[in-house]
């Protein structure tokens, strides 16, 4: 497994690669988001371990998403079990991918832990008695302390399930590989805000004039989640774009078509 240096133009081709395979298979590919969100949402509930469970899921959902993609952008149709992918590859992969969900539980506790800890219920008070609850500071700074987890877990799930790498070595494999394609993830991410933006400017346009705020609340809701849907398809590309099967080593990388600028 080597790693792929990419130049910035090539976010913008992640997205486009990400929307095309999107809707090359729709409903499939958010049939699998939505199905994936329901099942974190069901185990959350579990009373004391339901967060942690669901958390562990992370790299795997991740993962299952991202072969799903990779099945959808081969031009066949991803079905439901696609999403069990990370535990379908033998014994030792599947266990190396619940050690990555153990690392990415306790990560997202103590960051969780300290943005309470430093903020406290100070930034949802303040929030609510200025009637803004979208101005939450202790959100905020616990999405903020969860962006090194980001970083981390980009790679991690498909670096360990498509090459093998153990689950240490894949977070910093997939830190580096995040940092020398840093322009091109940049421009990635700055797209997507473009576009999420956009269509939600749009959206909710368009249900003002429909029927007021109740009409355009209403239609934002699941066209953000198609979007999000969108998003997590394009994520595989960033893997497949950034490494590349090392055929001395014989390990297999992801499927579909092999592409890297």
């Amino acid at each position: 497994m080597k790693l792929n240096i990419v130049p910035a133009r090539t976010g913008l081709q992640w997205v486009k690669l990400g929307m095309r395979t999107f809707f090359r298979q729709p409903l499939a590919l958010t049939g699998l988001f939505f199905m994936y969100m329901a099942v974190v949402l069901v185990i959350s509930q579990i009373p004391v371990l339901g967060p942690m469970l669901g958390a562990m899921l992370v790299p795997a959902a991740t993962l299952g998403l991202m072969a799903a993609s990779a099945e959808a952008s081969s031009g066949r149709f991803p079905m439901p079990t696609v999403l069990l992918s990370a535990f379908r590859a033998g014994r030792q992969r599947a266990r190396a991918m619940l050690v990555l969900g153990a690392i990415y539980t306790a990560g997202s506790l103590v960051a969780t832990g300290l943005g309470t800890l430093l903020v406290g219920d100070a930034g949802s008070g303040a929030a609510a008695d200025a009637q803004m609850p979208e101005v939450d500071t202790r959100t905020l700074l616990i999405l903020l302390l969860h962006s090194p987890l980001v970083v981390m877990f980009w790679h991690a799930p498909a670096l360990v399930h498509w090459h093998g790498v153990t689950p240490v070595k894949s977070l910093f494999f997939s830190v580096v590989a995040c940092f020398r394609n840093f322009g091109a993830l940049a421009v990635y991410g700055v797209a997507w805000v473009m576009v999420f933006v956009a269509i939600g400017f749009l959206v909710s346009s368009v249900g003002l004039m429909l029927g007021g705020l109740a009409v355009a609340r209403s239609i934002m809701v699941p066209t953000v989640l198609i979007l999000v849907a969108m998003f997590s398809t394009s994520l595989y590309f960033t893997f497949r774009d950034s490494f590349r099967a090392d055929d001395a080593t014989g390990e297999a990388g992801p499927p579909g078509e092999e592409s890297h600028p």
